[in-house]
C-alpha cells in the first residue's frame, strides 16, 4: 500500500487529498480530504495577484517610522530645553509658544528679526526651537529615487544670468556659438522666469492666442503635449526646425534669443514656448524645488526664516507645508542668528553654539548598516552551532552574495547566458547538435541546424554586451554575420553589462562636455538630439580606444577602462575599474549642500576628473539588488565559465552546483525528520509566500500526527510518512513578481479593448 499526499497550493486556501494507493486500483481509496484557509486580507491578495513589491510590513514600517521621527524630536527638544536653562537663558516658567491675541505667526517674525536686530532671550529660545522642529532635507546619493527627480548644482550658472542679466536661452546660445557641446542646468525659476518674459513680450503681437486661459492649461506639460495644445486650439503647428544636430540646436536656441526683443512667427514662438517648457518639465521634481528654493535664499541674501515670514506677509494665508529647504540653509540661518544675538547676550558662548548646533539640533545619526539582510552565498557558507543564553541554536556564517551592478557580476552573467544559447533555422524542430564549428561563420555549415555557440563567436559577442549592454536578438545574428529572417536564437535579448553601459555613457557625455561631438565619434547617422551606445555601428574595442584617446589628452586615467576579473586577490580589489565601481556603490552623502561634496574630491585626486565631470558621474544609476553568488565563489568559477555550462563550471571549481539535489543512494540513505519544522518569521522576504508555506506545513504536519502510531496514553511511539507528495501551485506562486504585474497590465489591457 503506497500513501500519497496531494497538495492544491493557492493563495488563499490550501487543499489536501490523502490517497491509499493499492497494485490492485480496486482498492484503493480517499482516506481524506480537506480545505484550509489562508488568512490573507484582500489587500495583502490583490497586492500579491498585481506583482507589488511593497510587503504586508510596509504599512506598520511607515507609521512605526513616523512615532520614531515624533520620538527624536520629542528627545532634541527635551535637551535644548534642558541646555537654554542650564545656560540661564530661560527659566522652568518661560513661555516657549506663541501665547495671547494675534501672535499667530509672532515666531516667524522673531526669527527674520533675529537675523539683523536685537532679541530678549526667551525669544532667541522661541527662535531655536523652531529651527529644532524642521531642520532641512539632508541629500542621501543611494537613497534618490526617479520621482524625486535631480538636484541642480548650478550656482555658478544661476549667478551668471544674474550678473549678465541673460536668460537660459540667451547663455545657451553663447556657449553653442563657442562650441561648447554640453549645456548645464538651470534652475525652475530662471527657466520660469524666460517663459513669462516671452510670453509677455509675444503677447503684445498675438492677444488672442497668448490668453491667460492657454497660460494655466500649458503648465506642467510636456514637449509633446504643448505643441498638441497649439494644434488642437489654434489649428496651426510649431515651426519647423530641419537641418543637421547641430544647425537644428543653434536655430532653437537663435530663436528663443530673439524672443526676447523682436516679433516672431505665431510658429515660432509656439516651438520657443513649448522648447521651454519642456526644459521647465524636465526641472521638476521634489529636489529640483529645493534647489531652486535655495538659490532665491542666496540671491534675496534671506534665511529660511526670513523667505518665510515674507510669504506670511504677502498673504497671512499662505501654506507653509512642503516648502522644503537644504539642511545647509538652516545651519546657515542658526550661524547668522546665533552670531547677532551673541553680540548682545553674553551667555551665548562658543561652547554652547557646539552643543547646541553639533550634538542637539543638527546632529543625525548615520543609516543604520542592513548588511545582515544580505544572503549568504551557498558556496562559501556553513551552519554551525553556537550557545546563547542557555540555548543551543545554529547561525549561518560565511561570504555575502555580490551585489549585482558589480563588474565582476555582469561580465560573469554573461558568460552564463552566452553558454545556454543556441542557434537554429527558422522552423527546424531537431534536437541540438553535438557537433561545433571552430569557425565563426557557424551557420554555414549545411548538415548544423541547431547548436551552441563556439569559443570565438562567444568571444565576439561578449566584447559587445559587456560595453554596449543589452542586445536584441536580431542585433545579435547580424553581428554573428546572418540573416534574422532566416535563422533565430532561443533569447530575444541577450542581456549585457549594465553597469559598464551606464559608466560608457557617462564617459561619452564628459566627451561632449570637453567639445567633441560624440554622434560623430561613435558613427550615429540618427536625426536625434539623444543618442545610445548600442546605436554605435563601432565594434566596443574601437569605442574603447576612442574614449582612452580623448581621456589620454584631457588628463583622465584610462586604467578605469580596463577590469581583468582574475587578477590575484589583492591587486583584484586595487585595480583602479573595481574601486571606481565601489566609490559609486558604496557612497552615500557628505555634510555639503549637494552632498556630494567629498565624492567630487576623491573624484578629482584619484582619476583626475574635474568637478564638472564628477557631477555627470555621481548621477549614474546602478543595477540594485544581489546576486546568489559571493565574489569569492565566482572568482573560483570564472577560469571555467568561458567554454562550460555553469553546471559543469561549477563541478571543475570543486563546487556541487545542484547542492540541494541528491543521487538515488543519497536519497535512499537520508534520514528524514518526523514533522516540518516552521519557517522562522522573516525568513523569506515576500511574507504573503511565508504564510501560506507556513500554512502548508500546518496540514502535513497536522495529517502526520493524525496517522501516527501512539500507545495507550496518546503519545506517538512512531511517526506517519507519506510515500509520495504531490505538488500543484496556482498560476500566480508559479511566477515571480514581475510576471505576475505584466499578466495584470495586460488582462487590465484586454478589458480595455474589449
Amino acid at each position: 500500500m503506497k500513501n500519497i499526499l496531494g497538495l492544491d497550493l493557492g493563495i488563499t486556501s490550501i487543499s489536501f487529498a490523502h490517497i491509499v494507493e493499492d497494485e490492485n486500483k480496486e482498492k484503493s481509496e480517499i482516506k481524506e480530504l480537506g480545505v484550509r484557509i489562508v488568512s490573507l486580507t484582500t489587500d495583502e491578495q490583490s497586492d500579491f495577484e498585481k506583482g507589488k513589491s511593497i510587503t504586508t510590513n510596509a504599512n506598520r514600517t511607515l507609521k512605526h517610522g513616523a512615532r520614531l521621527n515624533l520620538d527624536r524630536y520629542q528627545q532634541r527638544r527635551k535637551y535644548l530645553i534642558d541646555l537654554l536653562q542650564k545656560a540661564n537663558l530661560i527659566t522652568s516658567s518661560s513661555i516657549l509658544a506663541e501665547n495671547g491675541k494675534n501672535t499667530t505667526h509672532s515666531t516667524w517674525q522673531l526669527r527674520a528679526k533675529a537675523v539683523t536686530e536685537r532679541i530678549e532671550k526667551e525669544e532667541f529660545a522661541r527662535v531655536l526651537l523652531a529651527i529644532n522642529k524642521k531642520r532641512g532635507y539632508k541629500s542621501s546619493r543611494k537613497a534618490k529615487t526617479e520621482d524625486e527627480g535631480q538636484a541642480i548644482d548650478g550656482m555658478a550658472i544661476a549667478k551668471r544670468l544674474y550678473d549678465e542679466n541673460l536668460t537660459p536661452g540667451q547663455l545657451s546660445l553663447q556657449l553653442l556659438q563657442q562650441n561648447k557641446k554640453l549645456l548645464p542646468d538651470f534652475y525652475r525659476s530662471d527657466l520660469q522666469r524666460e517663459f513669462d518674459f516671452v510670453w509677455n513680450f509675444q503677447k503684445q503681437f498675438y492677444p488672442d492666442i497668448l490668453t491667460d486661459s492657454f497660460y494655466k492649461e500649458l503648465q506642467g506639460k510636456s514637449k509633446d503635449a504643448t505643441s498638441k495644445a497649439f494644434s488642437k486650439r489654434y489649428h496651426f503647428d510649431t515651426a519647423e526646425n530641419k537641418g543637421s544636430k547641430e544647425s537644428v540646436r543653434l536655430q532653437a536656441y537663435q530663436w528663443r534669443a530673439e524672443a526676447m526683443s523682436k516679433q516672431l512667427s505665431k510658429e515660432e514662438v509656439a516651438y520657443v514656448l513649448t522648447e521651454i517648457n519642456n526644459n521647465l518639465n524636465n526641472a521638476s521634481g521634489y529636489l529640483g524645488a529645493i534647489s531652486d528654493r535655495s538659490k532665491e535664499l542666496y540671491f534675496n541674501r534671506q534665511t529660511v526664516g526670513q523667505y518665510l515670514y515674507a510669504q506670511l506677509q504677502e498673504n497671512r494665508h499662505n501654506s507653509l507645508k512642503n516648502k522644503v529647504f537644504y539642511r545647509q540653509d538652516y545651519l546657515d540661518e542658526f550661524e547668522r542668528i546665533w552670531e547677532t544675538q551673541a553680540s548682545f547676550h553674553k551667555e551665548l558662548t562658543d561652547e554652547l553654539k557646539k552643543q547646541i548646533r553639533d550634538v542637539v539640533i543638527f546632529y543625525q545619526r548615520k543609516l543604520k548598516s542592513q548588511k545582515g539582510l544580505i544572503s549568504f552565498c551557498e558556496f562559501e557558507s556553513k551552519e554551525i552551532e553556537i550557545e546563547k543564553d542557555g540555548k543551543t541554536i545554529t547561525k549561518t556564517i560565511g561570504a555575502r552574495v555580490v551585489p549585482k551592478s558589480s563588474p565582476l557580476f555582469q561580465e560573469f552573467k554573461i558568460w552564463q547566458i552566452l553558454n545556454n544559447v543556441t542557434c537554429k533555422r527558422k522552423g527546424i524542430r531537431k534536437k541540438k547538435s553535438s557537433a561545433k564549428s571552430t569557425e565563426l561563420d557557424l551557420f554555414n555549415e549545411p548538415s548544423q541546424t541547431i547548436f551552441s555557440l563556439d569559443m570565438e563567436c562567444k568571444q565576439l559577442l561578449f566584447d559587445e554586451l559587456n560595453l554596449k549592454g543589452d542586445l536584441k536578438s536580431d542585433k545579435v545574428l547580424k553581428l554573428l554575420g546572418y540573416s534574422p529572417q532566416e535563422w533565430e536564437i532561443n533569447y530575444n535579448q541577450l542581456e549585457g553589462n549594465r553597469t559598464q553601459k551606464a559608466l560608457y555613457e557617462a564617459y561619452l557625455k564628459i566627451v561632449e562636455m570637453e567639445a567633441h561631438d560624440v554622434k560623430d565619434i561613435l558613427q550615429i547617422k540618427s536625426a536625434k538630439d539623444d543618442w545610445s551606445l548600442d546605436e554605435s555601428p563601432l565594434s566596443a574595442s574601437e569605442i574603447k580606444e576612442k574614449v582612452k584617446a580623448i581621456f589620454q589628452t584631457l588628463g583622465i586615467c584610462t586604467k578605469i577602462l580596463y577590469f581583468d576579473p582574475l587578477l590575484p586577490v589583492k591587486e583584484f580589489e586595487k585595480q583602479d575599474s573595481y574601486q571606481l565601481w565601489h566609490l559609486l556603490y558604496s557612497y552615500e552623502s557628505d555634510d555639503s549642500t549637494s552632498g556630494n561634496e567629498t565624492f567630487y574630491r576623491i573624484l578629482e585626486k584619484k582619476y583626475a576628473f574635474k568637478r564638472e565631470h564628477a557631477r555627470i558621474l555621481a548621477n549614474v544609476a546602478l543595477q540594485d539588488e544581489y546576486g546568489s553568488l559571493s565574489t569569492k565563489a565566482i572568482r573560483k568559477i570564472y577560469p571555467y565559465i568561458k567554454e562550460n555550462q555553469y553546471s559543469k563550471a561549477c563541478e571543475l571549481a570543486g563546487y556541487k552546483h545542484s547542492k540541494l539535489s541528491l543521487t538515488t543512494e543519497e536519497l535512499e540513505a537520508r534520514e528524514l525528520k518526523n514533522i516540518i519544522p516552521l519557517l522562522k518569521k522573516n525568513a523569506l522576504r515576500n511574507p504573503v509566500v511565508e504564510k501560506i508555506l507556513n500554512q502548508m506545513i500546518n496540514v502535513v504536519n497536522a495529517l502526520i500526527e493524525k496517522n501516527s502510531e501512539r500507545d495507550a496514553e496518546g503519545k506517538i511511539t512512531k511517526y506517519f510518512h507519506f510515500d509520495e507528495i504531490r505538488i500543484e501551485l496556482a498560476r500566480e506562486l508559479k511566477k515571480n513578481a514581475q510576471e505576475r504585474y505584466e499578466m495584470t497590465q495586460n488582462i487590465n489591457k484586454a478589458k480595455l479593448e474589449h
